[in-house]
């Protein structure tokens, strides 16, 4: 059997080289390839209509948004909204992410939008505030058995994993490597499944985990809700195997944490824009074209989906994401 998502995890060359940074000046390749749109407009999106809902009974609300039929897809996105936000406050990064030739798919998660509980507390005109650390770990799951496809724990994002599935194998959607997009507690859910994914066994017919192939984090927070995500950043998957970028503001202590942690695990193959490679006390160890863990933050206070759909001359998190998505395909070609 055919992986889902074909990639290879390879180091990554600067970002910054293509988009530009907020950071210090730094060395960039000349043949640096460009992040530039589709030559076509992209189809409207649409309303996911035959989503499986999730095993404890969700029924999940989830966007599509087609990839431009001029070339094929360059990557399919999940992209994971922040806590009390929805497909909406992220909408402006899907439909950029989409006119760069990216498949993006992108969910109200459980107790958002118009997505519900599976408990729907009465009288509670803001249901995510009913949401507790079982909500968000299920948001992720992915789990119980050997056969993935017959998996006793689906969640939200694994539901939308199901779907894309049927769409490659039905010829609906082209098969591209698969990128995970979070936003703020997005980020650490996204982090979590990028994990469960991980963990699924081989069987005889092939792979049926590691489908993931970079991890992209806009402004992490470091605890949500009762979840920690220093766990998470020890583990292999997220803490050495899968490249990871992380995007955040200026100031934002809680993405600098997450870094931090990754970098522990990462100690010889991280890059800051903050701190480029040299003599100074704390500088990156190694250039951005050696690194599998990279750090930009830009000047706006941002956070969160605020940041993840700002458009800015220099630091854009639309084209950082596309930059890293082209240099990580180039590698793995």
């Amino acid at each position: 059997m055919r992986p889902l998502f074909h990639f290879v995890v390879i180091p990554l060359v600067m970002v910054g080289a293509v988009v530009g940074t907020t950071g210090p000046a730094l060395s960039q390749p000349a043949a640096a390839p460009a992040a530039t749109p589709a030559t076509t407009d992209p189809l409207e999106p649409a309303r996911i209509k035959n989503l499986d809902p999730t095993t404890d009974g969700v029924e999940i609300a989830a966007w599509h948004y087609p990839a431009p039929e001029s070339a094929p897809p360059v990557a399919t996105v999940i992209l994971i909204h922040d806590l009390g936000g929805s497909h909406r406050t992220v909408e402006p990064l899907a439909k950029s992410l989409q006119a760069a030739g990216c498949t993006v798919v992108v969910p109200d998660l459980r107790g958002h939008g118009e997505s519900k509980l599976s408990r729907q507390p009465m009288g509670d005109p803001d249901p995510t505030k009913s949401l507790r650390k079982p909500d968000l770990e299920m948001i992720a799951a992915s789990r119980d058995g050997r056969m993935r496809d017959q998996a006793g724990v689906r969640g939200d994002i694994e539901c939308l994993r199901t779907w894309i599935r049927r769409g490659i194998d039905a010829g609906k959607i082209p098969r591209a490597p698969l990128f995970v997009v979070g936003s703020g507690l997005g980020a650490m859910l996204g982090s979590a499944w990028t994990i469960a994914d991980a963990s699924w066994p081989d069987i005889a017919s092939g792979p049926q985990g590691r489908e993931v192939a970079g991890l992209i984090m806009i402004s992490p927070p470091f605890v949500a809700k009762g979840v920690q995500f220093s766990p998470m950043l020890a583990s292999a998957a997220v803490g050495r195997n899968v490249p990871v970028l992380v995007i955040a503001g200026r100031g934002d202590r809680d993405a600098s944490k997450v870094f931090d942690a990754l970098k522990r695990q990462r100690p010889d193959a991280w890059f800051d824009s903050r701190f480029p490679p040299g003599n100074d006390r704390g500088a990156s160890p190694v250039s951005a074209e050696e690194a599998s863990l990279l750090m930009f933050t830009g000047q706006a206070d941002r956070t969160a989906d605020a940041l993840a759909v700002m458009r800015a001359p220099r630091g854009d998190p639309a084209a950082l994401i596309q930059a890293f998505v082209k240099i990580v395909n180039a590698r793995s070609s």
